[in-house]
């Protein structure tokens, strides 16, 4: 079966052709990224835009890169939640036209859950049970996944999402947004134990905090006078060290509270080559098996939308047309 998958969560407008949940025959994904830049963030109101005026032309390039018509498509899977409202919108109906249109069956998919299905795209089995974690600009969230229809949340983010945290303390440096990628390029000059910063504690030991570490990069730049970039490049090192720890022992302790030897991590933060680097590290210390999504399927994108929305449709599940957006 060829499912079409529409993805308009936050500023991608992103369409994809996946056969049979597994295999990608087509990826489009266009960014409304650039224009964010003078302001240090995503604002909602462009995207939503952005997205009304280019998903029509994003869904055609899909079907003509995967070689298809419409009348090929057996299932429509969009993206309802958790999102910006406005951009959730769009996509739902978008989505919701063509169902009705073409008599297609709809269903609508979580979020969080298709990034960690994203692992899975291109590639052969899925090993149940595991633990999910999804690290991202939005989200920071373990789950158990007894199955993708069955998915347990053991712990969340209390206030800033990881990939939030990267920006905030770019913005701090004064090294512009988005901040993940500039901090990953100059913690590479840095020394990740030069200073000792770390995540504040939880009363549930599977919540994450970013804001206190957050704060005291600000607190420790604000008691120096910065003189060259190695300094700035040390401060970036340790940052995303401490975070990248906190990530990896948290993660951990869940799969040994569930007895699982299985991780799948997904979410735009694993793009980090440095996070990828430790996890493995310390999962074959622990001999447990860890998953990453290929770099392509790491942001939002349309591909992991169609991939799980095949899964699910072939246990049964489907949206009618009061489908809406789930912020939750």
């Amino acid at each position: 079966m060829y499912v079409l998958g529409i993805e308009t969560s936050c500023d991608e407008t992103s369409a994809s052709i996946v056969k049979d949940g597994r295999e990608v025959l087509s990826n489009i994904v266009s960014s409304s990224l650039g224009f964010y830049k003078r302001y240090g963030g995503i604002i909602p109101e462009i995207a939503s835009r952005m997205q009304i005026e280019t998903i029509n032309a994003v869904s055609e390039s899909a079907l003509k890169e995967a070689k298809l018509r419409l009348r090929d498509i057996g299932l429509i899977s969009v993206t309802c939640g958790p999102g910006l409202l406005g951009s959730l919108l769009v996509g739902i109906s978008f989505a919701k036209a063509l169902s009705l249109s073409l008599k297609l069956p709809l269903l609508g998919i979580n979020h969080l859950y298709s990034h960690i299905y994203s692992s899975f795209l291109n590639k052969k089995n899925i090993d149940l049970p595991f633990i999910g974690l999804v690290v991202s600009g939005g989200h920071t969230s373990l789950f158990y996944v007894k199955d993708f229809d069955k998915i347990k949340l053991l712990g969340s983010t209390l206030d800033d999402a990881c990939g939030e945290a990267f920006d905030k303390v770019a913005k701090i440096l004064g090294l512009g947004y988005p901040g993940g990628p500039i901090i990953e390029r100059l913690a590479k000059k840095g020394n990740p134990h030069k200073i000792k910063f770390s995540c504040s504690n939880t009363k549930n030991p599977l919540d994450f905090s970013f804001s206190g570490i957050k704060t005291a990069v600000l607190y420790y730049i604000q008691r120096r006078t910065l003189k060259d970039k190695n300094e700035v490049a040390d401060i970036a090192a340790s940052f995303q060290q401490a975070v990248i720890e906190v990530l990896v022992k948290k993660s951990l302790l869940a799969c040994r509270l569930k007895r699982l030897k299985r991780l799948v991590i997904g979410g735009g933060v694993v793009m980090n080559n440095r996070l990828r680097e430790r996890f493995s590290e310390i999962a074959e210390k622990e001999g447990i098996k860890v998953l990453f999504p290929d770099k392509e399927f790491c942001t939002d994108n349309a591909a992991m939308v169609a991939g799980l929305g095949y899964y699910l449709f072939k246990k049964g599940k489907v949206s009618d047309l009061y489908l809406t957006a789930d912020l939750g």
